[in-house]
């Protein structure tokens, strides 16, 4: 990574389970690289979602380096995701037509509630299936199953977690980590960020904001997905061995059934 760049420049390490991002940094200038991102990137881009793709190169080994403006700002705070500025982000996300034709050229297709009922089952392990909150829970999800339909899908981030919206220091919001993008329910999403920062009494609210009306049909589409989700997560916090974050999605099932 250092060949990219004269000696004035550092680099390093970004942290994150791959190892593959790096500041690039100088007296002038601070960059974000990524070894390997998706041709995604340069789409989020052009969209205002991600902080702007300044170059992309291929090495000779076959790497391909991208570099993203780095900006000074700090992440969203919990309270902050009731605001207009989060849903109008959220809706632009799903209704982009430009997003969702490169994901469907890279191979994307839908990932529904078959395809998440599958991987729920194929994921969890016997002791877990063995607990009355996992247990009432997939309940609900083969119950529920054919009653979730999708009339519209929509490119999903999958992990609208209040630390992955960026507010920079010239108050432009963005959301990033995209790594798990996929054509999906937009009541994903929706589930997901209203479940875990909006009283439920402000649903109507922000859906208005976002630009949807709060139904039975769609509240019955947001559990059935967070419930999903929060199972996957219960599973992927115990195979790594983090066990204080497992019990907390466990209990915090028993508050969604």
């Amino acid at each position: 990574m250092e060949h990219l760049f004269g000696q004035d420049w550092e680099i390093i390490s970004a942290g994150g389970a791959t190892g593959e991002a790096f500041f690039a940094t100088n007296e002038n200038q601070k960059l974000f690289l990524k070894r390997n991102s998706s041709p995604f990137l340069a789409v989020l881009s052009a969209e205002g979602i991600v902080p702007k793709l300044i170059w992309t190169k291929r090495m000779e080994n076959g790497d391909v380096i991208t570099a993203q403006q780095c900006l000074n700002g700090r992440e969203f705070e919990p309270k902050e995701m009731a605001q207009d500025r989060a849903a109008k982000l959220l809706k632009k996300i799903h209704e982009s037509r430009p997003l969702l034709t490169m994901l469907e050229r890279l191979g994307k297709t839908p990932y529904g509630s078959s395809q998440m009922l599958l991987e729920v089952e194929s994921t969890l392990d016997e002791a877990l299936l063995t607990l009355k909150a996992v247990k009432t829970s997939l309940s609900f999800l083969k119950r529920e199953g054919s009653n979730i339909q999708c009339e519209e899908w929509a490119v999903c981030h999958g992990d609208v977690n209040h630390n992955n919206w960026l507010l920079s220091d010239t108050d432009e919001l963005y959301l990033i980590d995209w790594d798990g993008a996929m054509i999906a329910d937009p009541a994903l999403d929706l589930g997901l960020l209203l479940y875990w920062y909006i009283p439920r009494e402000n649903w109507s609210m922000w859906l208005k904001q976002y630009g949807a009306k709060l139904t039975p049909e769609l509240e019955l589409r947001m559990k059935w997905y967070t419930i999903a989700h929060t199972l996957l997560s219960v599973q992927w916090h115990k195979n790594k061995n983090r066990i204080k974050e497992m019990d907390h999605w466990l209990n915090y099932l028993t508050t969604l059934n």
